[in-house]
Formats: structure tokens, sequence, C-alpha cells
């Protein structure tokens, strides 16, 4: 029996990327080899509990919503993950994964939207960047730059150019709230007249807290 450690499951608005404000099912699994200093679930690094592929889908199916979200912590340090996430496209969910990219995505069921961090310097883990999922990724996928700082975003478009990826798939760029001014972020977006989509995480604004619940 094929089993994941489980921090939650939980229905509410998407909070970030393209489908931002559509009702979702998320489940989070447990567990992260990343410590990103801006981390927001450092509550899923630990704890959580065992649970069948089969009872998370009956979880989720209780709540009768087609968008699923499988996030983490790092989802895909779990290696049924992977099989998880088949089998609920299978069963014609819309899945997405949020993913540190520092894990390797190429076995993602290509029906799967990735919706993958790029690290930024102030994350202090860009080191762990894993540059070759770039290669995986087509145009239904995200690539997410969460900007700190004026390096950050430097740094962010250094990297845009250098992996064409404005042609590859949509990019998101997302302040870290307390500490990037979001309108500040917005203003050198519109200035630099960057083809990316600037975001602020909905779920914070409406309840103040990481989950959205």
């Amino acid at each position: 029996m094929l089993t994941l450690r489980i921090t939650e499951i939980f229905y509410s608005l998407q909070g970030e990327a393209n489908t931002v404000g559509i009702p979702t099912v998320f489940i989070r699994l447990t567990g992260c080899p990343l410590r990103c200093v801006y981390c927001d679930t450092a509550y899923a690094f630990t704890g959580g509990k065992k649970m069948s592929l089969d009872d998370i889908i009956a979880d989720v199916e209780q709540y009768g919503c087609q968008y699923i979200t499988v996030t983490g912590g790092e989802p895909l340090a779990q290696a049924n993950c992977l099989e998880l996430m088949r089998q609920l496209v299978d069963k014609n969910y819309k899945v997405s994964l949020e993913t540190s990219g520092a894990l390797d995505v190429s076995t993602v069921d290509k029906r799967v939207v990735k919706v993958m961090d790029i690290k930024t310097p102030s994350s202090d883990e860009v080191d762990k960047n894993l540059y070759g999922n770039i290669d995986h990724l087509t145009a239904q996928d995200q690539v997410k730059f969460v900007i700190g700082n004026d390096e950050d975003y430097q740094w962010s478009k250094a990297i845009l150019k250098q992996y064409d990826l404005i042609n590859r798939c949509e990019i998101l760029f997302s302040p870290v709230m307390g500490q990037q001014q979001p309108t500040e972020l917005a203003e050198k977006i519109l200035s630099d007249r960057l083809a990316v989509r600037f975001q602020i995480q909905l779920h914070k604004l409406l309840w103040d807290d990481a989950q959205g619940k």
C-alpha cells in the first residue's frame, strides 16, 4: 500500500499563481530539504500523519472541487507524490504542483501544472536551484521568483534573460510579505516593461495567515 506523510488537506481559495481566487483543495505534504529564510510553512517540516493514497483521494473527493494543489514543504521529497498526482489527473482533476525547483521534475506527469520556484539570493538557498529543471517546463507551467529586495529583482531579471524563461512559460514575481514593499516591486516591473505576472498572496490579504483557511 502506497502512503504519504500529510500535514493537512484543506479547501480554500487559491492564493497564488494563475488560478488565484479559484476554490481549490490543497494537499500539503510533510517535509522539505530547504530552509528558506522567508518560509511561511515551517510547520510542515515535521510531523504530519501517514495516509494511504486511497485515503488521500477519498478525503479530496468530499469537497467536490475540480482544482487540486499538491504543496508542502517540498512534495517531491516523498517519492509517492508522483503516483498520487498521476492518480488524481487520471480522475480528471486539474492538478498543480508547487515545488521548490531543487528536486528533479522530469518524472512529474505531463498533465500536472508545475509551479516551480527559482530561489533568489535572499532566500539563502539560491545554491539549491536545479537549473536543469527548466528543460522540463512547458507553456502550461509557471516559474515563481520570490523577491525580497532589489538584489533579488536584478538577479531574477538576469535569470529570465539567461534562460529565455519568458518565452518558455508564465513568470510570476511575488514580494516577500513584510520585506519587499509590493507597490515598489510593481512599479519596477512596469518601468522595466517585464512580461511577468505580479502577484500578492491573496490568502494573506483575506485571512492574514499562511494557508488561507
